[in-house]
Protein backbone atom coordinates (compact mmCIF):
# COMPACT_ATOMS: atom_id res chain seq x y z
CA UNK A 1 0.00 0.00 0.00
CA UNK A 2 1.01 3.60 -0.55
CA UNK A 3 0.99 5.93 2.45
CA UNK A 4 -2.41 7.46 1.68
CA UNK A 5 -3.88 4.00 1.14
CA UNK A 6 -2.56 2.94 4.53
CA UNK A 7 -4.09 6.02 6.13
CA UNK A 8 -7.45 5.36 4.49
CA UNK A 9 -7.36 1.73 5.63
CA UNK A 10 -6.53 2.75 9.21
CA UNK A 11 -9.38 5.26 9.31
CA UNK A 12 -11.88 2.74 7.94
CA UNK A 13 -10.86 -0.03 10.33
CA UNK A 14 -10.79 2.19 13.41
CA UNK A 15 -14.19 3.70 12.62
CA UNK A 16 -15.61 0.18 12.76
CA UNK A 17 -13.74 -0.79 15.95
CA UNK A 18 -14.50 2.47 17.76
CA UNK A 19 -17.53 4.12 16.12
CA UNK A 20 -18.12 6.54 19.00
CA UNK A 21 -14.93 6.80 21.05
CA UNK A 22 -15.48 8.26 24.53
CA UNK A 23 -13.16 10.81 26.11
CA UNK A 24 -11.06 8.70 28.51
CA UNK A 25 -10.74 11.39 31.18
CA UNK A 26 -13.73 11.85 33.48
CA UNK A 27 -15.02 15.43 33.53
CA UNK A 28 -18.22 17.46 33.65
CA UNK A 29 -17.37 20.64 31.76
CA UNK A 30 -14.59 22.56 30.02
CA UNK A 31 -12.81 23.50 33.23
CA UNK A 32 -12.71 20.00 34.71
CA UNK A 33 -11.58 18.62 31.34
CA UNK A 34 -8.75 21.17 31.23
CA UNK A 35 -7.62 20.20 34.72
CA UNK A 36 -7.86 16.47 33.99
CA UNK A 37 -5.80 16.81 30.79
CA UNK A 38 -3.19 18.89 32.61
CA UNK A 39 -2.95 16.19 35.27
CA UNK A 40 -2.58 13.44 32.66
CA UNK A 41 0.86 14.61 31.51
CA UNK A 42 3.30 11.74 32.22
CA UNK A 43 0.52 9.93 34.06
CA UNK A 44 -2.11 7.37 33.06
CA UNK A 45 -5.71 8.37 32.50
CA UNK A 46 -6.70 5.64 34.95
CA UNK A 47 -4.71 7.25 37.76
CA UNK A 48 -6.10 10.69 36.91
CA UNK A 49 -9.65 9.32 37.05
CA UNK A 50 -8.90 7.86 40.47
CA UNK A 51 -7.76 11.23 41.83
CA UNK A 52 -10.09 13.78 40.22
CA UNK A 53 -13.40 12.79 41.91
CA UNK A 54 -12.15 14.03 45.28
CA UNK A 55 -10.49 17.06 43.73
CA UNK A 56 -13.58 18.08 41.76
CA UNK A 57 -15.85 17.41 44.73
CA UNK A 58 -13.80 20.00 46.59
CA UNK A 59 -13.37 22.42 43.68
CA UNK A 60 -14.93 22.16 40.23
CA UNK A 61 -14.68 25.84 39.24
CA UNK A 62 -11.78 28.30 39.05
CA UNK A 63 -13.21 30.25 41.99
CA UNK A 64 -13.39 27.15 44.17
CA UNK A 65 -9.93 26.01 43.10
CA UNK A 66 -8.38 29.34 44.13
CA UNK A 67 -10.24 29.21 47.41
CA UNK A 68 -9.03 25.65 47.97
CA UNK A 69 -5.43 26.83 47.78
CA UNK A 70 -2.27 25.33 46.35
CA UNK A 71 -1.37 23.22 49.38
CA UNK A 72 -4.76 21.51 49.48
CA UNK A 73 -4.68 20.97 45.71
CA UNK A 74 -1.29 19.32 46.16
CA UNK A 75 -2.61 17.07 48.92
CA UNK A 76 -5.47 15.90 46.74
CA UNK A 77 -3.37 15.20 43.64
CA UNK A 78 -0.24 13.87 45.38
CA UNK A 79 -0.57 10.31 43.94
CA UNK A 80 -0.09 11.80 40.46
CA UNK A 81 3.36 12.31 38.98
CA UNK A 82 4.83 15.83 39.06
CA UNK A 83 2.16 16.75 41.61
CA UNK A 84 4.05 19.73 43.03
CA UNK A 85 4.42 21.47 39.69
CA UNK A 86 0.90 20.52 38.64
CA UNK A 87 -0.61 21.93 41.83
CA UNK A 88 1.15 25.24 41.18
CA UNK A 89 -0.10 25.28 37.59
CA UNK A 90 -3.69 24.48 38.57
CA UNK A 91 -3.74 27.22 41.19
CA UNK A 92 -2.17 29.87 38.94
CA UNK A 93 -4.25 28.78 35.96
CA UNK A 94 -7.43 29.19 38.00
CA UNK A 95 -6.34 32.66 39.09
CA UNK A 96 -5.69 33.70 35.49
CA UNK A 97 -9.03 32.36 34.30
CA UNK A 98 -10.70 34.66 36.84
CA UNK A 99 -8.47 37.64 36.09
CA UNK A 100 -8.39 37.42 32.28
CA UNK A 101 -11.32 35.29 31.13
CA UNK A 102 -14.21 35.93 33.55
CA UNK A 103 -13.74 32.45 34.96
CA UNK A 104 -14.31 30.76 31.59
CA UNK A 105 -11.95 28.44 29.72
CA UNK A 106 -10.77 30.38 26.63
CA UNK A 107 -11.65 29.04 23.20
CA UNK A 108 -8.42 29.65 21.31
CA UNK A 109 -5.14 27.79 21.10
CA UNK A 110 -3.10 30.92 21.86
CA UNK A 111 -5.06 31.81 25.00
CA UNK A 112 -5.03 28.23 26.27
CA UNK A 113 -1.31 27.80 25.67
CA UNK A 114 -0.67 31.03 27.58
CA UNK A 115 -2.02 29.39 30.75
CA UNK A 116 0.41 27.77 33.24
CA UNK A 117 0.97 24.08 32.62
CA UNK A 118 -0.92 24.08 29.32
CA UNK A 119 1.11 23.05 26.30
CA UNK A 120 0.03 22.46 22.72
CA UNK A 121 -1.17 18.91 23.34
CA UNK A 122 -3.35 19.91 26.31
CA UNK A 123 -4.75 22.86 24.39
CA UNK A 124 -5.49 20.60 21.41
CA UNK A 125 -7.43 18.11 23.55
CA UNK A 126 -9.53 20.89 25.08
CA UNK A 127 -10.19 22.57 21.73
CA UNK A 128 -11.18 19.25 20.16
CA UNK A 129 -13.17 17.64 22.93
CA UNK A 130 -14.64 20.63 24.75
CA UNK A 131 -15.28 22.98 21.84
CA UNK A 132 -15.39 20.71 18.78
CA UNK A 133 -12.57 22.53 16.98
CA UNK A 134 -10.63 20.17 14.68
CA UNK A 135 -7.32 19.23 16.31
CA UNK A 136 -5.00 16.24 16.40
CA UNK A 137 -3.38 15.90 19.83
CA UNK A 138 -0.45 13.49 19.62
CA UNK A 139 0.28 11.35 22.66
CA UNK A 140 2.75 8.47 23.05
CA UNK A 141 0.36 5.92 21.52
CA UNK A 142 -0.29 8.03 18.41
CA UNK A 143 3.38 8.86 18.02
CA UNK A 144 4.27 5.13 18.19
CA UNK A 145 1.52 3.86 15.89
CA UNK A 146 2.07 6.54 13.25
CA UNK A 147 5.60 5.19 12.87
CA UNK A 148 4.62 1.51 12.90
CA UNK A 149 2.01 2.19 10.24
CA UNK A 150 4.40 4.16 8.05
CA UNK A 151 2.40 7.38 8.34
CA UNK A 152 5.17 9.50 9.85
CA UNK A 153 8.92 9.37 10.37
CA UNK A 154 8.32 10.19 14.01
CA UNK A 155 11.27 12.58 14.22
CA UNK A 156 9.23 14.66 16.66
CA UNK A 157 5.70 14.98 17.99
CA UNK A 158 5.36 18.14 15.92
CA UNK A 159 6.26 16.22 12.76
CA UNK A 160 3.84 13.43 13.62
CA UNK A 161 0.97 15.88 14.11
CA UNK A 162 1.74 17.62 10.84
CA UNK A 163 2.01 14.35 8.90
CA UNK A 164 -1.26 12.94 10.24
CA UNK A 165 -3.15 16.14 9.55
CA UNK A 166 -2.08 15.89 5.92
CA UNK A 167 -3.23 12.28 5.58
CA UNK A 168 -6.61 12.39 7.29
CA UNK A 169 -9.62 14.63 6.55
CA UNK A 170 -10.08 17.40 9.07
CA UNK A 171 -13.57 16.19 9.87
CA UNK A 172 -12.11 12.93 11.23
CA UNK A 173 -9.40 14.36 13.49
CA UNK A 174 -11.33 14.68 16.75
CA UNK A 175 -12.57 11.09 16.74
CA UNK A 176 -9.52 9.60 15.06
CA UNK A 177 -6.98 10.71 17.64
CA UNK A 178 -9.09 8.95 20.30
CA UNK A 179 -9.55 5.87 18.12
CA UNK A 180 -5.79 5.54 17.62
CA UNK A 181 -5.20 5.93 21.36
CA UNK A 182 -7.67 3.16 22.18
CA UNK A 183 -6.16 0.89 19.53
CA UNK A 184 -2.68 1.59 20.88
CA UNK A 185 -3.77 0.69 24.39
CA UNK A 186 -5.71 -2.44 23.51
CA UNK A 187 -3.97 -3.95 20.47
CA UNK A 188 -0.80 -2.26 19.23
CA UNK A 189 0.81 -1.78 22.64
CA UNK A 190 4.38 -0.69 23.24
CA UNK A 191 5.49 -4.16 24.33
CA UNK A 192 2.76 -6.39 22.93
CA UNK A 193 3.34 -5.48 19.30
CA UNK A 194 6.53 -4.58 17.46
CA UNK A 195 4.97 -3.69 14.14
CA UNK A 196 4.51 -7.32 13.06
CA UNK A 197 1.84 -8.72 15.40
CA UNK A 198 -1.39 -6.72 15.79
CA UNK A 199 -4.15 -6.88 13.21
CA UNK A 200 -3.57 -3.51 11.59
CA UNK A 201 0.21 -3.87 11.44
CA UNK A 202 -0.19 -7.21 9.65
CA UNK A 203 -2.81 -5.83 7.27
CA UNK A 204 -0.71 -2.78 6.40
CA UNK A 205 2.61 -4.65 6.14
CA UNK A 206 1.88 -8.35 5.50
CA UNK A 207 5.47 -9.05 4.44
CA UNK A 208 7.17 -7.19 7.28
CA UNK A 209 9.53 -9.45 9.22
CA UNK A 210 11.63 -7.08 11.32
CA UNK A 211 10.44 -5.24 14.38
CA UNK A 212 9.90 -1.51 14.02
CA UNK A 213 12.14 0.53 16.30
CA UNK A 214 10.18 3.70 17.02
CA UNK A 215 11.49 7.12 17.99
CA UNK A 216 10.07 7.97 21.40
CA UNK A 217 8.79 11.52 21.92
Amino acid sequence: MKKQERADHVRQRLSVLYPDPPIPLDHTDEFTLLIAVLLSAQCTDKKVNEVTPELFAAASTPEAMVELGQEEILRLIRPIGLSTNKSKSIYKLSQLLLERHQGEVPRSFAELEALPGVGHKTASVVMAQAFGVPAFPVDTHIHRLAQRWGLSSGKSVVDTERDLKKLFPESSWNDLHLQIIYYGREHCTARGCDGTKCGLCVELYPNRKKAVVWNKP
